[in-house]
């Protein structure tokens, strides 16, 4: 029988990323893949790259990686240099090191397992890093993902919450976060597949990790404060283990406050991190065009 593990969404946290190795270590796992994100939305970046690197997993790229790559390039509009809003962007840019850096930019878009591969693995979907496919995603669209890719297994990530759809086209599974879970569930998460080629067994697996340590990281290192709302934010998703940044900046738009930290308390008045994105832009604007992350 062998293993494989697939993980992703570490977001620069190398506490979560730690406890997770030292999971898939003991379950002794055959094979590792790190579906993308890294980095981003947490101060460890460097940390986290150097790790994976060391540990040998091959990795691909996600939404989050392109987002810090075009601050790194200077390739951003000249907005994105000075406004608060993208603060936290400019501070997790300006933490990677030149090796993380040439590591990143040199990922690839989805990877097929080296002992199955029928399993064809994404961040997002087979169109785009930055398309979720979850609970939400309509049959038919899954139907469409699976034919395609080659094979019949589809590992995917990027909306941090875990999902498998079993059908007649083939499956597909969405492994969840390891650095930032938005199911309510702040351990890290991912994916495990035992069996063998044809016979896979899913199952998901959840591992504490010293979460404390991460806030205190986000004080000391500067982050929380140099990083200003957006990384407020992410703060509380650690916290929470639910999305705010999204929420925040949809809010924003939507009631015209500007995306700063003084608009922060007005936000956290209304927001309820348990609901759904539709249920919170139905509640603050009825008339809003509905959206998924």
């Amino acid at each position: 029988m062998h293993r494989i593990a697939i993980i992703a969404d570490i977001h620069a946290n190398l506490f979560a990323l730690q406890a997770v190795a030292a999971d898939i270590d003991d379950a002794g796992v055959d094979e590792v893949i790190v579906a993308g994100d890294l980095v981003g939305r947490g101060p460890q970046g460097s940390a986290v790259v150097h790790r994976v690197q060391q540990l040998g997993w091959p990795a691909l790229r996600g939404n989050h990686e392109d987002y810090l790559l075009s601050f790194c390039h200077d390739d951003i509009p000249d907005a994105w240099r000075h406004t608060e809003q993208w603060a936290a962007s400019r501070w997790m840019a300006d933490e990677l090191d030149g090796d993380a850096i040439a590591y990143i930019d040199d990922l690839p878009f989805s990877r097929k397992s080296k002992l199955d591969p029928e399993i064809e693995v994404f961040h997002g979907s087979p169109n785009s890093h930055s398309e979720g496919i979850g609970d939400w995603t309509p049959t038919r669209r899954l139907k469409a993902h699976l034919r395609a890719i080659d094979g019949s297994i589809l590992v995917c990530a990027h909306t941090h919450r875990p999902l498998k759809y079993e059908g007649e086209l083939g499956t597909v599974v969405n492994v969840g976060s390891v650095g930032l879970p938005f199911n309510g569930d702040w351990r890290a998460q991912y994916a495990l597949l035992e069996g063998a080629p044809s016979n896979w067994e899913i199952s998901f697996r959840q591992v504490p990790y010293p979460r404390e340590r991460l806030l205190e990281y986000y004080e000391t290192s500067g982050f929380l404060t140099e990083g200003e709302v957006t990384a407020k934010l992410l703060y509380r998703e650690v916290e929470h283990a639910r999305p705010f940044l999204v929420p925040f900046l949809k809010w924003a738009d939507i009631t015209d406050h500007p995306p700063t930290s003084k608009s922060l308390p007005a936000f956290l008045k209304v927001y309820d991190p348990a609901e759904s994105m539709i249920e919170f832009l139905d509640r603050i604007s009825p008339d809003h065009p509905r959206s998924r992350r």
